[in-house]
């Protein structure tokens, strides 16, 4: 029998580049078991300007297939957690959560590589989480404590690290899509071969500068993905009532573009795959509309929208739970594993939430701190009024 802590050392490069924990397998017969695939269907595509597309068939490993669910699994709790902070005053302000929508960060990511960009929208935590920070970073700095990613100053929507390229969420709607095109200018003269992925939802795809961004990245032919994240319904709005044309995908006019099935994770990673392939290539930008849903309401300071048929949908499309039937259907074996990360994920995600709730708050001398990123030392920063200055 060949342990799993041995089995681990053989992923030791991967785990580095994606910063996954170990994963509680119990024992493996041997690593050609570990590795070994199952083949299994992919949702339909729809293209626009493409003449093919991603791959009707998707093969999955039993390393990767615990991987994607240990991951889905801790956005979840995560989200869940925030949820809870909110209720019990812990978490001012506002948050937003993209509970049900993990198929389309964790697919992604899968198919990403590590040096590629990533810009959001006010939904980031899932991709915070993927790009390197820890929950109990992240909670903390949802909650505002000094051991949070910014120090506990940038909130929820701020979330940033640039080490892996993770540029953060954006407050203002449909800012980040501009963010994405200029990485991708960024990343085609540095000719790494890396890419940028720029995230936007439904309601954000009828700002001007989503569509300035596109037209630059085409003129240019970045290496950029836009990614409109269908949920459906923008804060109070269904899309249909907002919008002309609800095809996203074919939104960018003479920019190709392929609808996704935001729920079913590996039609995600294929997708992306392809897309990814695509841009590297050199054909320039490309279109992708993930078909999605979500389980709470806008933000959590909002009252849900129409909850009865969220809850409903999501009962037949929960991404967790379509792909824990898929595992069980094909491998019966993953029964234990998958129970172990659900327990493992669960007590990890206590012990993020209680030293977030106790870690100290920021002291009030870091207010005017870090607002530039070089600044004289004589410079002094405006307060309140016109009347006081403070050091920065």
């Amino acid at each position: 029998m060949l342990s799993f802590h041995r089995v681990g050392c053989l992923f030791q490069r991967t785990r580095r580049q994606i910063r996954v924990p170990m994963i509680p397998y119990r024992t493996v017969q041997s690593v050609a078991a570990f590795n070994e695939e199952i083949r299994l269907p992919v949702t339909n595509f729809k293209l626009h300007k493409l003449e093919s597309g991603p791959s009707a068939e998707a093969s999955l490993t039993k390393a990767d297939a615990l991987i994607y669910y240990r991951q889905m699994k801790m956005i979840r709790c995560m989200e869940e957690a925030i949820w809870d902070l909110f209720k019990s005053n812990h978490v001012r302000g506002q948050s937003h959560l993209s509970t049900g929508q993990e198929a389309c960060a964790v697919g992604m990511f899968a198919a990403l590589k590590p040096g590629d960009a990533i810009s959001c929208s006010h939904r980031n935590h899932a991709w915070a989480y993927l790009k390197g920070l820890s929950p109990h970073q992240i909670l903390a700095e949802i909650t505002g404590r000094i051991t949070g990613s910014s120090k506990g100053k940038g909130g929820s929507m701020h979330l940033y690290r640039k080490q892996t390229n993770f540029f953060g969420g954006s407050a203002i709607v449909g800012s980040q899509v501009p963010l994405g095109a200029g990485m991708a200018l960024a990343m085609k003269r540095q000719k790494r071969g890396n890419i940028s992925v720029a995230f936007y939802g439904e309601g954000a795809a009828n700002q001007g500068q989503v569509f300035e961004a596109f037209n630059i990245a085409k003129l240019w032919d970045l290496p950029v993905i836009f990614v409109c994240e269908n949920n459906q319904v923008a804060r109070n709005s269904e899309a249909h009532r907002t919008t002309a044309c609800t095809e996203f995908y074919t939104r960018g006019d003479y920019i190709p573009g392929i609808w996704v099935d935001g729920m079913d994770l590996l039609t995600v990673r294929e997708a992306t795959r392809w897309a990814a392939e695509y841009c590297r290539a050199g054909y320039g930008p490309i279109v992708i509309e993930m078909d999605t849903s979500h389980l709470h309401g806008h933000a959590i300071s909002v009252a849900n929208y129409d909850a009865l048929q969220i809850s409903d949908d999501m009962a037949s499309k929960d991404p967790i739970t379509k792909f824990l039937h898929q595992l069980l259907k094909n491998q019966p074996c993953f029964a234990d594993e998958l129970k172990e990360i659900d327990e493992i994920v669960a007590s990890e995600m206590e012990i993020a939430v209680e030293k977030a709730k106790n870690d100290p708050e920021p002291d009030e001398s870091e207010t005017f701190t870090e607002i530039c990123t070089t600044w004289p030392d004589q410079r002094k920063i405006r307060g309140c009024d016109a009347f006081s200055l403070h050091q920065s």
